[in-house]
């Protein structure tokens, strides 16, 4: 039975997390209040910059069509196939490293010459090679990547040697110690990795779709822009916030997941 100290602690806790969400909520809510009053006032111009009634109509009636599901799917999906693919290579190349250390002393400056570089600049070169469809599959996973690479890779090295060095005295070879000590050991990094990953690869698809689909609230924006429809902006920018709040919770679900398999192992 916990004790009246721990009870009030934990009663504490919650109400401190209830008026965080309320604060949140409040500032939310006070944004777009402000939003809406200087639209309406004339301080901004709402040609320019929307406003929150207008947003809200706009998503009924493209939610009503349909086109607002259907481009966000897509957005979704290729965010989605962008973040499999690329924590799959991107571990799997951090395993080779690790696996290799002369490979790893080889190839560690291109990975960060290929940090370094301005993924933008890559769009192009893949719309060439991959065409309009995959090219935005291609600037995901390659502003992606590299990441997954340096941050798989540090975590690996973070990793107890003492653990791996017993498991090597009992005859254990690198693929039983790569399976049974390093890789679960990995799995904070992995979450780490991937809660970075869904930021960065939503990023790339959206800037795949600027530069070359027909399809997706990349385009949304794009062709919004063009024939100035600012609330069509503002709505598919929405979206893509939500889109990433839904993909990060996701990612912080598998966290919780993982947290209780491995504690109730332990």
């Amino acid at each position: 039975m916990s004790s009246p100290l721990y009870e009030r602690y934990l009663r504490l806790q919650k109400r401190r997390q209830r008026m965080v969400l309320l604060s949140r909520l409040a500032v939310l809510a006070a944004f777009l209040g402000l939003w809406e009053f200087a639209a309406r006032s004339g301080w901004i111009d709402p040609m320019l910059t929307s406003r929150p009634s207008q947003l809200a109509s706009a998503f009924r009636e493209l939610a009503f069509e349909g086109s607002l599901l259907k481009h966000t799917w897509i957005t979704g999906w290729e965010t989605l196939v962008g973040i499999v693919v690329s924590m799959l290579l991107g571990t799997g190349i951090a395993v080779g490293f690790w696996w290799s250390t002369f490979a790893s002393k080889v190839l560690e400056p291109y990975v960060v010459v290929l940090n370094a570089l301005p993924k933008v600049a890559l769009g192009p070169i893949f719309y060439i090679w991959l065409g309009d469809r995959y090219s935005i599959y291609g600037m995901a996973v390659a502003i992606s990547i590299i990441v997954t690479i340096i941050m798989v890779e540090s975590g690996f090295r973070e990793i107890s040697k003492t653990k791996l060095k017993l498991m090597e005295s009992f005859g254990a070879t690198r693929g039983q110690m790569l399976r049974m000590v390093l890789l679960p050991a990995s799995i904070p990094y992995f979450i780490a990795t991937l809660k970075v990953n869904v930021g960065l690869t939503l990023v790339g698809v959206v800037m795949g779709e600027f530069l070359s689909s027909k399809a997706g609230l990349g385009y949304l924006i794009i062709y919004g822009g063009q024939v100035f429809q600012m609330t069509l902006v503002m709505v598919s920018i929405a979206m893509l916030a939500l889109l990433s709040a839904l993909l990060y919770g996701v990612v912080n679900l598998l966290e919780l997941l993982a947290r209780r398999r491995y504690h109730h192992e332990g």
